[in-house]
C-alpha cells in the first residue's frame, strides 16, 4: 500500500515528498539494503583475490559479473524479499546474507562459496561501510551539485549588483555604505570555505570483525595479512580506511560531515535573514505569481515565504546534525545500540537541508533589485560620510576630527548642505576639499565593487 501524502507524519513524505526523489535511493531502507548487498558481494570477491584463502578461488570475470549482477539488479522486489527473510531472522543484516546466498544458489559456479558470504564479519562491518557509502553518495550526487547551483545563482546576483551602492546597518543603525553585490559576495566566500571542507571530507570505514582485532580472521587464516586486505578493501569502495576501532567504526566521520553541513546551514540561515530584512526595507522586490495569496486578510501582501521556509528547514536539519555530531561518536565500551536508530534518521536531516536549499534558490529567482529604494535610503542618510571626513581630517592634522564629526552628526539627521557647509570651513587643501564636497553616500563604497566582481 502506498502512503497517501495527506496522512504522512513527516513532511518529507507529505508536503515535501516531490523534492525527496534524489535522496530516496540513498537514505531509504532500500538504499541501506542495496549498499549492504554491495559491501557483502565485494568482500566475497576480495576474499577470492587473497591467495591464502584457498577455499575461495579467485573469481573469473564471468563469476564476478554474476556476483555484481546481484548488486546491479537489486530493486524494490529484491528488497521486499529481504524484508520477508527478516520477518523470520529478526535481524536485518543476516537477512541480507541469506538473500545473497539464495541468489548465489542459482549459479553453479557460485553456489559452493555461499558460506563465505559475510565471512568473519560482524554486522557493523557491513553497516558502517553501507552508511559511509550513503553519506559519500549523498554528498557527491545531491548536495555538492545543489550547493554549486546555489553558488552559481549567488555569483550571478553578486556581479549584477556589484556596483549598486547600499546603506549598511551595524547594530541596526546606519553605517558606512557598501554595495549589494559585496554583501552577497560575503556569503559566497563563507560558503566556499565550507564547501571546500565538504568536498575534502572523506568517509571512513572499517572491516575488522567483532571488536576490531580480526580475531576470527586470524584463527581461520593466520597467514593472511588481514590489515592490508582490510585496507585495500575499504579503499576500493572509495572510502578512507580506519585501522583502529572497537566493534563499531566510531562515527567520527558522520560527526565531521554533520558539523560541516550544520555550518553551511547556519551561514544560509544568516543570509536568509538578511535577505528577508532587505525585502522588508524595499531593497528587493519579489516577482508576483498570478493567483498566489500573501495574506488571507491583507490583499497587498507579498511575503518572503521562500526565505522563511528555507530558514525553518535549515533549522530542523541543524537540530539533527548537532545531535549526530554529539551523540554518534559516543558508545559504551566496545559497542552499544544507541547509534542504530540515530543513523536511520540521517536522511531526515539531509532531506530538510535539501528542502531549504530548494526554497532558497527559488526565492532568489524571484528577486529583482529596487534601485530607486536603494538610492533613496542613501540620500536620506548623509551622516554616513562622517567617517570619511574625519579620516581625511586626521591625515591633515586637523584638531579632534572624530569629536568634531561626533558633535555634528551623532544621533542626528544631517543634510547634504549642512555637511558641505562643515567641509567648507575646514583648513584642507583645495583639491581635497573639492573631493569631499562632491562626495555622496553612493560614492562612498571603497573597494566594494571590485570585491564583488572578484568573487
Amino acid at each position: 500500500m502506498s502512503l497517501d501524502p495527506l496522512i504522512a507524519l513527516c513532511p518529507l513524505d507529505g508536503r515535501y515528498a516531490s523534492k525527496m526523489e534524489p535522496l530516496r535511493g540513498v537514505f531509504s531502507e532500500y538504499g541501506l539494503m542495496a549498499r549492504r548487498v554491495r559491501v557483502e558481494i565485494e568482500w566475497l570477491i576480495a576474499l577470492g583475490s587473497e591467495s591464502a584463502v584457498t577455499e575461495v578461488p579467485a573469481f573469473d570475470d564471468a563469476a564476478k559479473a554474476q556476483l555484481r549482477a546481484i548488486v546491479a539488479g537489486f530493486g524494490l522486489t529484491e528488497a521486499a524479499r529481504v524484508k520477508a527473510i527478516e520477518a523470520t531472522t529478526n535481524h536485518d543484516v543476516k537477512a541480507i546474507e541469506y538473500f545473497i546466498k539464495e541468489r548465489m544458489a542459482e549459479f553453479p559456479a557460485l553456489a559452493p562459496y555461499r558460506e563465505f558470504v559475510h565471512f568473519a564479519c560482524t554486522s557493523e562491518d557491513i553497516n558502517n561501510l553501507a552508511y559511509a557509502l550513503m553519506l559519500k553518495d549523498a554528498r557527491d550526487a545531491v548536495f555538492a551539485p545543489a550547493l554549486q547551483r546555489l553558488r552559481d545563482k549567488l555569483s550571478q546576483l553578486a556581479k549584477q549588483a556589484a556596483a549598486k551602492p547600499m546603506l549598511s546597518r551595524t547594530h541596526g543603525q546606519t553605517a558606512s555604505p557598501t554595495t549589494l553585490g559585496k554583501e552577497i559576495a560575503n556569503t559566497i566566500a563563507r560558503l566556499d570555505r565550507q564547501c571546500a571542507q565538504l568536498n575534502a571530507w572523506q568517509s571512513p570505514g572499517k572491516i575488522n570483525g567483532a571488536v576490531g582485532n580480526y580475531n576470527a580472521h586470524v584463527v581461520a587464516y593466520p597467514g593472511v595479512d588481514w590489515r592490508a586486505l582490510s585496507h585495500r578493501f575499504v579503499a576500493s569502495l572509495g572510502l578512507q580506511w580506519n585501522a583502529y576501532t572497537t566493534q563499531i567504526e566510531p562515527h567520527d566521520g558522520v560527526a565531521e560531515i554533520s558539523d560541516i553541513l550544520r555550518r553551511v546551514d547556519t551561514i544560509l540561515i544568516d543570509f536568509c535573514r538578511d535577505v528577508w530584512g532587505y525585502i522588508s526595507l524595499g531593497y528587493f522586490k519579489q516577482i508576483i505569481k498570478a493567483g498566489e495569496v500573501g495574506s488571507s486578510t491583507m490583499p497587498h501582501k507579498v511575503n518572503p515565504i521562500d526565505f522563511e521556509n528555507a530558514e525553518g528547514n535549515f533549522g530542523i536539519a541543524n537540530a539533527l546534525f548537532e545531535h549526530f555530531g554529539t551523540k554518534l561518536p559516543i558508545s559504551r565500551w566496545q559497542r552499544d545500540l544507541t547509534d542504530s536508530t540515530v543513523l536511520r534518521t540521517l536522511g531526515v536531516a539531509f532531506g530538510h537541508a535539501l528542502v531549504g536549499l530548494d526554497a532558497l534558490i527559488r526565492g532568489l529567482n524571484k528577486l529583482s533589485i529596487h534601485d530607486e529604494r536603494l538610492a533613496a535610503d542613501l540620500d536620506a542618510n548623509w551622516e554616513v560620510l562622517a567617517e570619511a571626513i574625519q579620516t581625511v581630517m586626521r591625515r591633515y592634522g586637523l584638531p579632534e576630527p572624530y569629536e568634531q564629526l561626533k558633535a555634528l552628526t551623532r544621533g542626528k539627521g544631517i543634510s547634504r548642505d549642512s555637511l558641505r557647509e562643515f567641509v567648507a570651513g575646514l583648513e584642507l587643501p583645495a583639491d581635497v576639499k573639492r573631493s569631499l564636497m562632491v562626495m555622496t553616500p553612493g560614492d562612498y563604497t571603497g573597494l566594494a565593487t571590485e570585491l564583488a566582481d572578484a568573487i
